[in-house]
């Protein structure tokens, strides 16, 4: 299997790292582009994969192709590649806020598509991918295609009406996370720990609660209810997270959120 790739940024050294250390794909069978000779040179340093300037080139030596660019540049690498689309190759798009008609109307026809969105724990094997196939693709594709995108974490189907609500609950959600463990770290500094260690104990806790989530298929309510002993310091702390508004602000940001990737 050859496998192209449009972009070398962050996201695409991501999946690529995690195609070459799980051995779907051998390095030698990979093509990345970029007009960047330094993002070429790193992702060919680091995973001794086949680099180029030239978006066609990678579309004509590939079976797979993933588009891993930023939305702003899309248009100008679909105008420079519809020519040499056909419906032998695969085409994944990471792309946000670029729809399976976009990007059927921008090629002027239909082909074999499938539109994802990954998040950036990605970066360290640990992403969430939501997979949206066309329907140019067939089972053995769209296999192929999560055999891929599962590398560098876990992949699902969803339809492309929820691609918005992904945005929002795995796209964006580290930021919230990211956030969330830094006010944690500052109100332990707060009461004494070193900020090394704030961070190590809120990161953890995060980790581990999330860990908790998904290996004992337990209710997160039950789960908390769990931790919040009666008159205890838990259920305490909880009291004023809703005083607060913790879980409405949660929501509103996602509502926020999934309403700019519709405008996208």
């Amino acid at each position: 299997m050859k496998l192209g790739i449009i972009g070398a940024g962050n996201m695409a050294r991501a999946i690529i790292g995690g195609i070459v250390k799980k051995g779907i794909i051998d390095g030698t069978e990979i093509i990345c582009s970029s007009p960047d000779e330094s993002d070429r040179t790193k992702a060919r340093d680091q995973f001794m994969i086949n680099v180029t300037g030239d978006n066609k080139a990678v579309v004509r030596e590939s079976e797979i192709v993933i588009f891993a660019v930023k939305p702003q540049v899309i248009p100008h690498v679909i105008d420079e590649v519809k020519d040499i689309i056909d419906d032998e190759k695969l085409f994944i798009s990471i792309i946000a806020g670029k729809s399976i008609e976009w990007f059927e109307n921008a090629v002027g026809k239909s082909f074999k598509l499938i539109r994802t969105m990954p998040n950036t724990p990605a970066l360290v094997g640990a992403g969430m991918t939501a997979v949206t196939p066309n329907k140019k693709v067939d089972d053995a594709d769209l296999q192929k295609a999560i055999s891929i995108l599962s590398s560098f974490g876990e992949a699902g189907v969803v339809p492309e009406s929820l691609m918005d609500a992904v945005v929002a609950v795995s796209g964006s959600s580290p930021a919230y996370v990211f956030m969330m463990i830094e006010a944690m770290a500052d109100g332990a500094v707060r009461l004494g720990m070193s900020r090394a260690l704030a961070y190590k104990f809120a990161a953890q806790a995060v980790y581990g609660s999330a860990k908790m989530v998904l290996e004992t298929g337990k209710h997160p309510a039950e789960l908390k209810d769990i931790v919040c002993s009666p008159a205890g310091t838990t259920i305490e702390a909880v009291r004023v997270l809703e005083e607060m508004g913790f879980r409405s602000s949660l929501i509103e940001a996602m509502d926020a959120c999934a309403d700019i990737s519709r405008k996208l």
